[in-house]
């Protein structure tokens, strides 16, 4: 448990200190998950894997660490239902971090999210580390051969606070997995 502790803040530190000013250059991805060639397509994303970064439609920033993300206030990931999705629906999760620098500045976030035209229940965060979103799908939603799944943050940090790039949360991972 220790181990885990120590590995969770060592991470949340370099979240931290990524806020203190590296430009990155910006990547232009599709505009939506139909655009998109599905032969690759997978129903988990992490934000640590070059042959996924095809999947994050919009509102990512360049992969950091080899770990994660930094997200934008809107922000949107083209998933792969898994099998049988249609018929059970399924489960809706992004995993990531908010660094405290985020908290001490904007109090609490709220994060939104729709899949595949769905509106999913918000949640709110109000404590820095590690946090999932986690929302069951409709089968009636994952009809389709990709589903885009679309977060909404209520706030983020404003460009030109410490960095040039509007900062939501530290993404690691996006999936959609049976119920």
């Amino acid at each position: 448990m220790r181990k885990r502790t120590l590995a969770a803040a060592a991470w949340i530190l370099s979240c931290v200190l990524a806020v203190s000013g590296c430009q990155r250059k910006k990547i232009t991805p599709p505009a939506s998950a139909a655009s998109l060639d599905l032969s690759g397509l997978s129903s988990a994303v992490s934000m640590a894997d070059p042959g996924n970064a095809f999947q994050l439609i919009r509102g990512f920033h360049p992969v950091e660490q080899n770990a994660w993300r930094w997200t934008m206030r809107k922000f949107a990931v083209a998933l792969r239902p898994p099998p049988d999705a249609s018929q059970h629906g399924a489960m809706l999760r992004l995993r990531f971090a908010i660094p405290e620098v985020v908290l001490q500045k904007l109090g609490q976030v709220t994060l939104s999210a729709a899949a595949g035209g769905q509106t999913l229940s918000p949640q709110t965060y109000s404590k820095a580390g590690p946090a999932e979103y986690a929302r069951a799908v409709s089968a009636s939603a994952l009809t389709a051969d990709a589903v885009t799944a679309e977060f909404t943050l209520d706030r983020a940090l404003a460009s030109g606070t410490g960095d040039s790039r509007e900062l939501g949360i530290v993404a690691s991972e996006v999936a959609l997995s049976p119920r």
